[in-house]
């Protein structure tokens, strides 16, 4: 059974401001958490935050671009993203 990502409102927005390279990454992200879950281990700078929360990497450099997700609910298999942006506005 597959995972359903919750993209919010807020979320669309900042997507539509990031370059195409990190959109790429994102959709990819996205696309294999949908498949295999939010334990991402194999992106870049992946860790596991507190309250099954988690981020990686999308692009490394100046500026950094990060994603982070959070499991809404595990029975049902839900997952909101709650930011994507730059690592200096990350909510760690």
């Amino acid at each position: 059974m597959e995972w359903q990502v919750v993209i919010p409102g807020r979320i669309n927005k900042m997507i539509g401001r990031l370059p195409v390279r990190v959109k790429k990454s994102l959709f990819a992200l996205l696309k294999e958490i949908e498949l295999k879950g939010p334990v991402r281990g194999n992106w870049p700078n992946y860790s596991k935050l507190k309250n099954q929360k988690y981020h990686c990497h999308l692009k490394k450099g100046q500026p950094v671009y990060v994603a982070v997700w959070q499991v809404i609910d595990n029975e049902i298999r839900l997952i909101e993203v709650i930011y994507v942006g730059t690592h200096e506005k990350a909510p760690y």
